[in-house]
């Protein structure tokens, strides 16, 4: 019953920017340190970035390093990633999770396409 649900991705042009959006139907995430993932065709799924429960904190793969923030406002129960100077190896389908306490069934993700 509890749903992870993406939003905000679409098609971009190299050097465009996004912003994702996580939110849990059924759960309340702001309990929860929360991570991005992506997963590329043919490819398997693999880190982004993560949040801590507070915001105080977050950690980033190499490969998006001062290109992507991500953030949270727990008043809405939502985490965000802001995403930058996007390239055509970023494309992938976008997906969320809380790491505490272990993952949930994951969502449907949200598609992210650079291309020109």
């Amino acid at each position: 019953q509890v749903r992870l649900v993406e939003s905000g991705g679409g098609l971009v042009h190299p050097g465009g920017s996004l912003r994702l959006s996580c939110e849990a139907s059924g759960l309340n995430l702001s309990y929860y340190n929360v991570d991005w993932f992506r997963q590329a065709p043919g490819k398997e799924r693999e880190f982004v970035a993560d949040i801590t429960w507070n915001g105080g904190s977050s950690d980033y793969a190499d490969f998006v390093m001062g290109r992507f923030t991500i953030s949270r406002d727990n008043t809405k129960s939502a985490v965000y990633l802001q995403m930058n100077n996007l390239k055509p190896k970023d494309t992938a389908v976008y997906y969320c999770n809380k790491r505490t306490g272990g993952f949930l069934p994951w969502g449907q993700g949200t598609q992210v396409t650079v291309s020109s």
